[in-house]
């Protein structure tokens, strides 16, 4: 991968509407210090940015479906967040409270520690109970592998492996997406510290390539930036969650406005560790 975007590219990106970038994002307001007064300030920055979607707790949910009435804003929230270690019937069961509070997507973590142990079975059926609920009420499930988990493969597949695997069960059990991340999914380094990649190239580009088109890709930590949520769709990623959706779209207005792509532009490349 080169990491830049050559003219055509720069062109195709001017004829976009503004809608075609705004309508990937998903504003993730998913941080454990988020205060009421935060949250709705961030329902009111999805509205007036015209996004897809906010990713809230399911504690919010009936207030954001308040905040956001009219405004073309859906509300989703996460089940098994952040690490999926709920059991079954408690992921199903916040599917049900969320959807009967108005959430029209869910973000659910998949079981990890089932995932790595080659649990297909049980790790097919609580994707599968999950997207059952969620589609009763007209909801639509993103199902999250939390790719950083995965890096030294499980379940006795190597990492590629693993990742087709899931993304194969996933769409079998009617997910809607296969989505990267969390966005809090940190893996303890040999020195103690923590780090974290969130979506990179070679995952969105692995995970599209193991679903057909009925189901979609969602991008999710680490993608900071306009040409980063550019990328992002150039890989076949549908959404793409983020924390910093003013700083992006306000660098496509300002794009746009100039007419041209901009020679100060970053290359937005995508390596191993992310954007």
């Amino acid at each position: 991968m080169d990491g830049g975007i050559h003219l055509q590219q720069a062109l195709d990106f001017m004829d976009l509407p503004y809608d075609a970038l705004a309508k990937m994002i998903d504003h993730s307001l998913l941080h454990p210090t988020l205060t009421d007064q935060e949250l709705e300030e961030g329902c009111r920055l999805a509205a007036r940015y015209g996004v897809a979607s906010v990713c809230i707790k399911p504690y919010a949910v009936r207030q954001a479906v308040e905040w956001l009435k009219g405004t073309g804003v859906l509300v989703g929230a996460v089940v098994g967040f952040p690490h999926g270690g709920s059991t079954m019937e408690s992921k199903r069961y916040e599917t049900e409270l969320a959807c009967r509070d108005g959430a029209l997507e869910i973000d659910m973590v998949l079981n990890v520690g089932k995932a790595l142990s080659g649990a297909w079975d049980y790790v097919e059926a609580e994707v599968r109970i999950v997207c059952l609920e969620a589609h009763r009420h007209g909801a639509k499930v993103k199902v999250i592998l939390e790719n950083d988990y995965l890096s030294q493969g499980g379940g006795g597949l190597d990492e590629n492996s693993l990742k087709r695997r899931l993304c194969e069960i996933c769409e079998r059990a009617g997910a809607d997406w296969v989505k990267t991340s969390t966005g809090y999914g940190f893996v303890k380094q040999p020195d103690g510290s923590y780090g974290y990649k969130g979506a990179t190239a070679q995952d969105l580009a692995l995970m599209r390539a193991s679903v057909s088109s009925r189901v979609e890709v969602k991008a999710a930590g680490g993608v900071r930036d306009l040409d980063g949520l550019i990328r992002v769709r150039e890989l076949g990623a549908s959404r793409c969650g983020a924390t910093a959706t003013a700083a992006m779209l306000d660098e496509l207005r300002r794009r746009k406005e100039a007419g041209a792509y901009g020679n100060d532009s970053k290359t937005g490349a995508l390596g191993q560790g992310g954007y």
